[in-house]
């Protein structure tokens, strides 16, 4: 049983646990990911987490160039460019995530639709969350 109430501290500690979770709605039955505390759907506040399946496919992506500090940080810019998507989950919900195992220098090489699975990356620095990514399965 989830009793956490929902936040992003909660969502991050379950990625911690290599969980993907979402909240439920049980009276139209909309999902979201990350969780939310109400129903955009109906309205409803009786949202129930509920763990999500780590399979999904590419509904969008962006190859990125030009990186925030964090990422440029890591080694990622003009010369190595990173990809992030939006994946559609199976069971529903969308989220958005970084893109693993791609050719973000060759973006016509991605495809939407791609099935996508699950990784979870540890964090690179001390008191960073659980890096939650997607690659094609």
């Amino acid at each position: 049983m989830h009793n956490k109430p929902f936040s992003d501290i909660a969502f991050a500690e379950y990625l911690a646990q290599e969980k993907i979770m979402g909240s439920r709605c049980p009276q139209c039955g909309r999902v979201f990911v990350p969780p939310r505390p109400i129903c955009l759907e109906c309205g409803s506040s009786s949202l129930e987490w509920t763990e999500m399946p780590r399979k999904g496919t590419l509904a969008a992506f962006t190859c990125i160039t030009v990186p925030p500090p964090s990422m440029a940080a890591k080694g990622f810019g003009r010369d190595n460019p990173y990809c992030t998507g939006v994946v559609e989950l199976e069971g529903g919900g969308r989220l958005v995530a970084r893109i693993e195992g791609v050719q973000a220098d060759k973006p016509e090489t991605i495809r939407i639709g791609q099935p996508m699975e699950a990784i979870f990356m540890d964090p690179e620095k001390e008191g960073e969350d659980t890096i939650l990514a997607f690659r094609p399965s």
